[in-house]
């Protein structure tokens, strides 16, 4: 971390109290970011980009009142962007109704390096990237190899007006590939994404990276052949990556207060769960929950931007809907706890309620016993694009790929499937859990207005239950 920016922090953190503020918290960010696009074996171009600043959040008079300042120069800046933030609460608090209540917390003073094995570096990442841009072009039937590797080094301190000083420093390595194919007037792709909180290691470890463009450029030459279905209601089992973005769209967002309490229905829509705290909504085979705690995820870290101490959050326990996840301003409504999951993409933005690693939790079925025990359905491969509701109730979400399972064996592979239910149905249909439990990387997740895109984990095992199946074209 700068040390000039740490330093603007406490500043401001004390400036902030001499004007009599209700609460202040401050985050000073800085972050390196290295990519690269290869196509085709060709390198398309190479980025680096270095980012840094503030973000300062105040309270005074029960108003919240945020601004942020790139790259400040000195803390003259700081202070006159602070005495307009309290100007401007001055002018906004004539028609306030409701008074800000922030959970009280234990203020913590910590600094967490997380653990990076193999440093990464651009050439490094690059080569890779050619790899993997050649395992994908060798495969038969292939026209078209994209791979996105990128790594961001990432310096986060957060300090408040009770006396938190929090440092987090952390590495994340990504990348994402896309393979596609055409033969005969069919053509048909497959996208991966790789990668977690960690160094090298992430990708590189047991060829993972290569395995995984292998596999989806083989997937995406078998596709040409395979074929459409016809629209029917049927048993559906659905992969871990599948599952990660079910878990991601249905149960993770409306998981959050603030959609509960209708905040976002403007822009992001709201939770089709509201008032059904404590209600069955789902098989008692279903659990779900939240956890910032594991690590190598992109949604590992130890405190969130309120400096709130992470830990796991039971949301769905046997159908059961729990808890959600909640900031220190909505835990005071459901008369809950804050669960650590306030985040921002960087300090430009104000934090909002996020996940952090949501998941279906595993159950202790063998996989191979699940499809064993389906006389006729559909194996449901790998996500790709979702299309739901205002309130997460209606869903649809296609599928890379999808195969038949005719009297328990797996038989042909279908191309163009897309999978829909309501979310009550649906869960409530669910009748096994898999053994297999994975967390996969979500690069791109979008809420708020203005718009904030964030990284994360979601997972799950392979799940069994019924819904409506169909291709598109």
């Amino acid at each position: 971390m700068d040390s000039e920016l740490q330093d603007f922090a406490d500043k401001a953190i004390k400036y902030s109290e001499k004007l009599g503020v209700q609460y202040c918290d401050v985050r000073a960010e800085q972050q390196e970011r290295k990519s690269a696009l290869l196509e085709n074996n060709q390198i398309e171009y190479v980025r680096t980009n270095d980012d840094k600043g503030i973000g300062v959040r105040i309270v005074k008079d029960g108003v919240w009142s945020f601004f942020s300042i790139t790259n400040p120069k000195s803390f003259e800046q700081i202070k006159e962007s602070i005495e307009n933030s309290i100007k401007n609460i001055t002018n906004s608090t004539k028609n306030k109704k409701n008074k800000i209540d922030l959970y009280p917390i234990v203020s913590r003073k910590a600094k967490i390096d997380f653990p990076v094995i193999k440093k990464p570096e651009l050439e490094e990442i690059i080569n890779i990237g050619l790899e993997c841009n050649k395992i994908i072009l060798d495969t038969p039937k292939i026209i078209k190899s994209i791979v996105n590797p990128w790594y961001t080094i990432n310096s986060k301190y957060f300090a408040n007006t009770e006396g938190s000083e929090i440092q987090q420093n952390f590495t994340d390595v990504v990348i994402d590939m896309i393979a596609t194919a055409h033969e005969s007037g069919i053509t048909q792709s497959i996208n991966i994404t790789e990668g977690g909180r960690g160094g090298l290691e992430q990708i590189i470890n047991k060829n993972k990276i290569q395995h995984s463009a292998k596999e989806i450029a083989l997937k995406a030459s078998q596709l040409t052949s395979a074929k459409p279905i016809k629209e029917e209601k049927a048993t559906v089992v659905m992969n871990p990556d599948f599952v990660s973005l079910l878990t991601h769209e249905i149960l993770g967002h409306p998981s959050e207060a603030d959609r509960v309490l209708g905040k976002e229905m403007a822009w992001a829509g709201g939770a089709w769960w509201k008032n059904k705290l404590g209600s069955k909504i789902a098989s008692e085979n279903l659990n779900v929950f939240d956890d910032p705690t594991i690590k190598e995820s992109l949604g590992w870290y130890h405190y969130d931007d309120e400096g709130v101490e992470t830990k796991k959050t039971t949301l769905i326990e046997k159908g059961i809907l729990k808890n959600h996840m909640q900031n220190r301003e909505t835990s005071q409504i459901f008369n809950s706890i804050p669960t650590g999951n306030m985040r921002a993409t960087n300090y430009r933005f104000m934090p909002l309620i996020r996940m952090a690693c949501t998941c279906i939790g595993n159950g202790d079925w063998d996989v191979n016993e699940m499809i064993k025990g389906v006389k006729h359905g559909y194996l449901i491969s790998n996500m790709k694009i979702p299309s739901i509701d205002m309130k997460r109730y209606n869903w649809s979400i296609s599928c890379q790929y999808a195969q038949k399972i005719e009297n328990g064996e797996i038989t042909d592979m279908l191309r163009d499937v897309i999978v829909m239910g309501t979310a009550p149905e649906f869960f409530e249909s669910i009748d096994a859990c898999g053994d297999d439990f994975t967390i996969r990387p979500i690069t791109n997740c979008g809420k708020g207005d203005p718009m904030q895109s964030m990284i994360m984990g979601n997972g799950g095992p392979t799940i069994r239950g019924t819904a409506t199946v169909k291709s598109v074209n």
